[in-house]
């Protein structure tokens, strides 16, 4: 037996380990023999090709230290934490990851549930239109329609319990009013709701006898959030990382002002936060207070959200949501320089020459007074200096499932690689 014979590698079998192992039981033979005979000399050679004790102690110290890290963000679930103004889409997105995430998303009994809820969009829709017709003085197509509206304002704002066949047929004739059609032109001029055009165009399919909602309908049905909603759900885990299901817990916190004294609540343990903005509503005013635009809202609440020292350590997403309904108003004729001055100076990207269409434009600049929000230099006493943050950014349609899809795998990497960037693990 040599000592090349001994240093070099077995070459690997291609006809099974029953050669590998005669190979080794050969070379451990010869090990054995020389080592007997020539102890001290072959001992010193061997050591020349052997790492050091303490750095093998070490590797695998770090490779144990790893293995557990790893194993805790499995473990452990990850926090997320919905945050917005009223009616920027929070609770929609709580629905979407029932949707994807959670196998008979919503049972047989639930979707009938939903239907108290549905009809009462239904006519909280009619029943504002009419009265606000009304209020703006517009004339109604007909007599016939105007005894329709009469019959729906006669039954008040609460919604019926049941959509009857007399119900269904003023509601139809409504809709279809010239006059009920400018009004709803006009909607941002008092407050209806996103999806009133969803549910008045199916309004006589939802009344049939033993309908069961959506999911559309679901995701379109409007109930404002009150208290804390907390959904659970596995994402899966890529196969880079040994595959497998982490946990995620998702938090949806009322939006409206008198709700948000509770979002303290579920700060704790928050992993990222999802802020979400309605670009749709920048001609909109909020609900509680119709002397405050929604989307400059967004943007103050954005500020407090960012510059909240018990989220100095959480990673920020923001959801520019509602981009749909944003572009369907500027479709429509409407600007958002009516409502931000500012809007005419801006340049959307470093090319000045190159002409951009009023939707892209629109987006950039709703984007840009974010990030400068995210640029503001900190107070000098605050736990902030010096720090160094990124926010990520996103557009999305909240009742889209396939935008939400895609975009929350955007989010779940960026969560899992500030996680192991946090373990240093990359």
């Amino acid at each position: 037996v040599t000592f090349r014979a001994l240093l070099t590698p077995c070459r690997k079998s291609t006809v099974g380990h029953s050669v590998v192992g005669d190979r080794i039981a050969r070379r451990t033979a010869g090990l054995r023999y020389i080592l007997h005979h020539h102890n001290t000399p072959i001992m010193l050679l061997i050591d020349c090709f052997r790492r050091p004790s303490h750095e093998l102690q070490a590797r695998k110290k770090q490779s144990s230290k790893e293995v557990v890290q790893m194993r805790k963000l499995y473990r452990d679930p990850v926090k997320v934490l919905l945050l917005g103004a009223g009616e920027s889409g929070k609770t929609t997105i709580i629905k979407q990851m029932r949707i994807l995430h959670i196998q008979n998303s919503y049972s047989f009994d639930e979707r009938l549930e939903k239907l108290s809820d549905i009809y009462e969009n239904i006519h909280e829709s009619i029943y504002e239109l009419v009265r606000q017709v009304v209020l703006l003085e517009l004339e109604f197509d007909s007599i016939a329609n105007q005894r329709c509206a009469e019959y729906i304002l006669r039954m008040g704002p609460q919604a019926p319990w049941n959509l009857s066949a007399e119900y269904v047929r003023c509601v139809r004739r409504l809709w279809s009013d010239a006059g009920v059609k400018r009004c709803y032109k006009r909607s941002n001029e008092f407050q209806l709701i996103d999806s009133a055009k969803y549910f008045l165009d199916r309004v006589e399919k939802i009344s049939m006898p033993g309908y069961i909602p959506t999911n559309g309908d679901i995701l379109n049905c409007r109930k404002t959030t009150t208290g804390i909603q907390e959904v659970r759900f596995n994402v899966r885990m890529p196969g880079s990382l040994g595959g497998g299901t982490q946990e995620f817990r998702m938090f949806d916190v009322g939006g409206q002002r008198h709700h948000r004294s509770k979002w303290m609540q579920a700060f704790e343990g928050v992993q990222a936060v999802l802020f979400l903005i309605s670009c749709g509503g920048f001609d909109q005013t909020l609900r509680e207070d119709p002397k405050q635009n929604r989307l400059a809202e967004g943007f103050e609440l954005f500020r407090g959200v960012w510059h909240n020292r018990f989220l100095a350590e959480t990673g920020v997403i923001v959801f520019m949501n509602k981009q749909d309904v944003l572009e369907q108003k500027l479709l429509a004729g409407q600007s958002i320089r009516t409502y931000f001055p500012d809007y005419d100076d801006y340049v959307a990207f470093a090319d000045k020459d190159q002409l951009y269409d009023e939707l892209t434009r629109t987006r950039s600049f709703i984007r840009s007074k974010l990030v400068d929000i995210t640029n503001e230099p900190p107070r000098r006493t605050s736990h902030l200096v010096g720090r160094k943050r990124t926010c990520y950014f996103h557009f999305t349609i909240a009742t889209d499932t396939q935008n939400v899809r895609t975009v929350f795998n955007d989010v779940h990497n960026i969560i899992l690689t500030k996680n192991l960037s946090k373990m240093d693990l990359l």
